[in-house]
Parts: C-alpha cells; sequence; structure tokens
C-alpha cells in the first residue's frame, strides 16, 4: 500500500501556529499549551490562595497595632497638658485690676472738679460705679465713669463709698481688692489723691 502524501492538494494540513487548549481550569478559563514547561498556572486554587495570603498579611504590616496608637495617644495628651499649663493666665492681675480702678478715680475726681458737682464713687462685691449730686439726687455717670464689674476672681472685702467733692478733695478711703489669696488695697486720701499698696 502505498504512503500517502501530506504534500498533495488532498492531505489535511495543520495551520501553522494552531494551539491546542487545555481542560478548563478551576476558575474557568482555559489555559494555553505554549506555556513553557514546569510553569504553574497563576489561576490554578493553591496559588490564589497564597497570593491572598500575602496580600493579606501585607495589608496587616503596613497597620498600627492598638499599644502603638495607645502610646501616640499619650504622648499626644502630654504634650497638650505641657502647653495648657504653660500658657499665661488670660484674666488681668490683681495689680492691673487695681491700676485701671485706680485710674477712674483719679477721673472721678477730675470729673467733680470740671463740673462743680459732688461725684461720689460706690464699690461692692458686684462691682463699682460713680454717682454725680446735681444738688437733687444722685445720678449714675456714663461713658468713663460708667458701671464696671470687678475682673474675674475679683472681689472687694467690704462695700466702700466715697466722695469727691469739687474743690478735689474727698472723703478718705479705702477699697481692698482680694482674688485667690492675693490683695490690693487702693486708698483715697483726704486731698483726694489716690495711692494702690500691695
Amino acid at each position: 500500500m502505498a504512503a500517502s502524501s501530506t504534500s498533495g492538494p488532498s492531505a489535511p494540513t495543520v495551520r501553522k501556529g494552531a494551539r491546542g487548549m487545555t481542560p478548563t481550569s478551576a476558575t474557568g478559563r482555559a489555559e494555553a499549551l505554549s506555556r513553557p514547561a514546569g510553569s504553574v498556572a497563576v489561576g490554578t486554587p493553591k496559588r490564589a490562595e497564597a497570593a491572598s495570603r500575602r496580600a493579606e498579611s501585607g495589608s496587616a504590616r503596613q497597620g498600627f497595632t492598638l499599644v502603638e496608637l495607645m502610646v501616640v495617644i499619650a504622648i499626644i495628651g502630654v504634650a497638650a497638658g505641657a502647653v495648657v499649663l504653660s500658657m499665661p493666665d488670660p484674666r488681668p492681675t490683681l495689680a492691673v485690676e487695681a491700676e485701671r480702678f485706680a485710674a477712674r478715680l483719679t477721673l472721678a475726681r477730675e470729673e467733680a472738679v470740671m463740673t462743680n458737682r459732688p461725684v461720689a464713687l460706690r464699690a461692692d462685691a458686684a462691682g463699682y460705679g460713680f454717682e454725680s449730686f446735681d444738688g437733687a439726687v444722685w445720678t449714675p455717670l456714663t461713658g468713663a465713669l460708667a458701671p464696671k464689674t470687678w475682673g474675674e476672681g475679683a472681689a472687694v472685702a467690704a462695700p466702700a463709698r466715697a466722695v469727691f467733692d469739687p474743690t478735689g478733695g474727698a472723703d478718705a478711703a479705702s477699697v481692698r481688692l482680694e482674688r485667690e489669696g492675693q490683695a490690693v488695697t487702693v486708698a483715697i486720701d483726704g486731698a483726694g489723691e489716690v495711692t494702690i499698696y500691695e
């Protein structure tokens, strides 16, 4: 029997570059036969599981542990506490409060002289104010001599009243300001002069 020719017109031919297909993998995709010998398919279940484990462990290493977060929060708390403790007291000092009060007393004395009317100081625990006497009634003054409250935490030891007369003289009086164990005294003498004693 003569051997069949593969070069004749009726001989079956095979296209160059044609690839046979292997059975489908677990992922449902067919894999080419042209893969190099000894290589492992990326889509195999074992390979996918190992890759997943590596991805999970890698993402876990990129985060922070609870202990690390607690340490950071503790450091922030200590730093914030140090800043708060080093900040100065926003309230004016008692000496500054006394100087403001003394300046207004001096202004009240000048008001009495310029208007030729007596001007009275009234001070109590809530604050202080000035009144002018027009010959019939005492009228509270406004503007720079309007009633004021004491600075936060400051108070007077006892209510006080003093009157500046039109000549510049005054009833001798003293006002003792106190706050948190500190004390400053503002005194008015008979000549109307105002002095601060710490």
